[in-house]
């Protein structure tokens, strides 16, 4: 059976820095869907579709991560690592408090994961760009968020370590093979 492997955490805590080594030890990797999303609403002039239109945003992100699930069933890959999974969507929109119809939570309980890495705020490598606007200060807020909605979804979060990028990947690699 494959093994659905999500990587969680607030934004800048290094989860798409420990997907791409991953990509480079030869994993399947699902990248993370936001900053298409934002970069696209961005071309049609709309410079934070987050902040400006939540709901909308958040639809064409559960879009994203639902054809993702599906198009990683669909792989010859025993394991495929998710840079965040869709109930990070519903996480998001507590965050910002903007109501949502009840199917973001069935599609969460729908399509489940064997796995979550739990990626806990660092303020040592956090950084902002174009696509990830958030402060430290908001980034410890949203990851509050994401661990209680993926505790009530009755996942065990694995918390993964500080350290260098190679020591977060080895670690999450041998917790993987320890089963």
């Amino acid at each position: 059976m494959q093994q659905k492997i999500v990587l969680i955490g607030g934004p800048g805590t290094g989860k798409t820095t420990i997907i791409n080594e991953l990509v480079k030890e030869g994993y399947c990797c699902m990248k993370e869907v936001s900053r298409a999303v934002i970069l696209k609403a961005k071309e049609e002039g709309i410079e934070q579709l987050f902040l400006t239109e939540p709901l909308l945003f958040s639809k064409m992100l559960l879009e994203g991560r639902e054809k993702q699930y599906k198009s990683a069933a669909t792989l010859q890959a025993n394991i495929v690592f998710f840079d965040r999974g869709i109930p990070d969507i519903h996480a998001y929109l507590d965050y910002v408090n903007t109501k949502y119809p009840p199917y973001f939570v069935e599609k969460s309980n729908t399509y489940k994961y064997t796995k979550i890495f739990h990626f806990a705020p660092w303020k040592e490598i956090h950084t902002t760009d174009n696509e990830r606007y958030e402060s430290f200060e908001e980034s410890v807020k949203i990851d509050a968020y994401l661990v209680e909605t993926y505790s009530e979804l009755g996942y065990h979060l694995i918390q993964v370590p500080f350290g260098s990028a190679a020591e977060r990947t080895t670690f999450i690699l041998n917790t993987i093979s320890q089963e």
